[in-house]
């Protein structure tokens, strides 16, 4: 009985040991920031994907530098790259199947972003080494949609292949390159060491633009000759059938903005940090 109590006794001490080495760590510790990369998959969502499939997700890739107001409230400035692309090809829809266009697009962001952490997080302290994370931020995204003509890679902004730009159609402008971004992301990270962080993220870009796949009004045929690229390329149905593209049909949905999303995982490091010596 005696070497029970004892037994208890003694893991009573490390325990309580434990506790108050932590409480003192946690008065002394200061992690102020932390800067970290990811790679992963994006995925688009628009006119050419509008049942929301993830068939095609392509790389996506982010570099970060948070800093850390307290345990759970940060601010973060991010940059990040997506290659998105889709198909009416891969649509279950008939109409989209038979309009058959198509884009490719390297979609390049930088955002600043507000972090909140659900936990209290401080680094190689067991019991606060993890937590769920939210974030939301804005930002400006530069994209450029191309799509391939016998093989020739042709950008889709320049043509202007619903009559922007055209005389046919003075009061259509040509879309920006740039847009408005609002980035709200979910995320999770794991402490492993004082200095490195495992996390995973999956987050949600929202956009103003519905030209990120350069689909977004009405058929304008008559703004090319029959000789311009641009009359192969703003109704491709002929490739696969009679041609659909006569002036003033809907070629996309104008009311509802395009939009992608990234799942990444990474690394990050943390830095300008301290705490009391370990005893």
């Amino acid at each position: 009985m005696r070497i029970i109590s004892r037994f208890v006794a003694t893991l009573f001490l490390i325990q309580l040991t434990q506790v108050v080495c932590n409480a003192q760590l946690m008065e002394t510790f200061e992690h102020h920031s932390e800067y970290g990369a990811s790679v992963g998959v994006g995925h688009y969502f628009g006119d050419l994907n509008t049942a929301g499939s993830l068939k095609r997700p392509k790389f996506s890739a982010s570099a970060f530098f948070r800093m850390q107001f307290n345990n759970y409230v940060g601010m973060r400035v991010n940059g990040s790259y997506a290659f998105l692309a889709y198909s009416d090809t891969y649509s279950s829809n008939l109409v989209q199947r038979t309009r058959n266009l198509s884009f490719n697009s390297d979609v390049w962001e930088i955002s600043v972003s507000g972090d909140f952490n659900f936990f209290r997080f401080y680094p190689e302290i067991e019991g606060y080494r993890f937590t769920p994370y939210v974030s939301l931020g804005v930002g400006v995204l530069f994209f450029d949609p191309y799509a391939y003509l016998n093989g020739r890679k042709v950008f889709l902004r320049s043509i202007g292949t619903e009559g922007q730009g055209s005389t046919a159609y003075p009061g259509k402008k040509k879309y920006s390159n740039m847009a408005m971004t609002i980035p709200l992301c979910f995320g999770m990270k794991y402490n492993i060491s004082d200095r490195l962080n495992l996390f995973g993220e999956v987050t949600y870009h929202f956009t103003n633009t519905d030209y990120l796949d350069d689909v977004s009004g009405t058929y304008a045929p008559d703004a090319f000759t029959k000789a311009d690229i641009g009359s192969k390329l703003q109704d491709r149905s002929y490739e696969i059938g009679p041609a659909i593209g006569i002036k003033g049909r809907q070629r996309g949905n104008s009311s509802q903005k395009d939009a992608y999303a990234t799942f990444q995982l990474g690394v990050s490091v943390n830095i300008m940090s301290y705490k009391c010596p370990k005893f």
